[in-house]
């Protein structure tokens, strides 16, 4: 089983390994949302019998249904949960948090990111987006808030910006659809744990790059990067699941 970090200071405790529902993900389907709502359902639940507690989907992906089925198989505090809006405009990201919440059957949110940011001045531009996300989270309704990044500039300014609570961060050692070279995000990365942010890493394997060849390789690297507390990883069966487990499990006993 896996022991739960905290998630910067988000207060939020998530596992190390988060189950990823987005691989290909976008126009709202993926690998994962392609496998039908039970079977993902069945493998969330398998996951979570195994520590995984910890899931990441999205508008993009088409998974909410999926996870809405997994939420009526586990408690719902025993998961925390990312969705992530595509809107640009405050009326967008109104309408789809009100969508989410039904889409996923649930009351609250526990994350939810402003997606694929890819302008340096988003914190400005995206003024209006990040209020409403900030009415629900005073509301209770949301968790944290934050965003994803495609680009290095907004990426910095991401690190700048005290709006964020979270922050999922394209990383891995040989620099496959990131935002940079290695060793110029891992330096942004850790001054945002600094700043109290909760960070989890994505594109581990470099999204289907030759870095599967060494998946426990990638793996280690991309946890060892000062700040990240998760990583996530899309899985399409109990094998992958437990291969993965087994990697983290490792890092968490060495």
């Amino acid at each position: 089983m896996l022991e739960p970090v905290a998630l910067g200071l988000t207060g939020l405790n998530v596992s190390p390994l988060c189950f990823g529902t987005g691989t290909q993900g976008w126009n709202h389907r993926s690998n994962q949302s392609d496998l039908g709502v039970d079977r993902l359902a069945d493998l969330l639940q398998y996951g979570h019998e195994r520590g995984i507690t910890f899931w990441d989907t999205a508008d993009q992906y088409g998974t909410h249904p999926h996870i809405a089925e997994a939420l009526r198989r586990v408690k719902r505090e025993e998961v925390t949960i990312t969705s992530k809006t595509v809107s640009r405009d405050a009326a967008g990201v109104s309408n789809d948090v009100e969508r989410f919440l039904v889409e996923l059957d649930t009351d609250y949110i526990d994350i939810v990111l402003l997606h694929c940011m890819t302008d340096a001045n988003w914190p400005e531009t995206m003024r209006g987006p990040m209020d409403v996300l900030s009415e629900y989270k005073e509301r209770g309704r949301i968790g944290a808030v934050g965003v994803s990044n495609h680009d290095f500039g907004a990426f910095c300014a991401t690190a700048e910006c005290d709006w964020v609570d979270v922050v999922l961060a394209r990383i891995n050692y040989a620099g496959h659809s990131m935002d940079d070279a290695p060793h110029k995000v891992a330096p942004v990365i850790e001054q945002m744990a600094q700043a109290g942010m909760g960070i989890y890493g994505m594109k581990v394997v470099g999204a289907g790059s030759d870095l599967v060849e060494d998946p426990g390789k990638a793996i280690r690297y991309s946890l060892e990067v000062p700040g990240v507390h998760s990583i996530v990883l899309g899985m399409m069966d109990e094998a992958q699941i437990e291969e993965n487990l087994g990697y983290v499990g490792e890092m968490a006993t060495a």
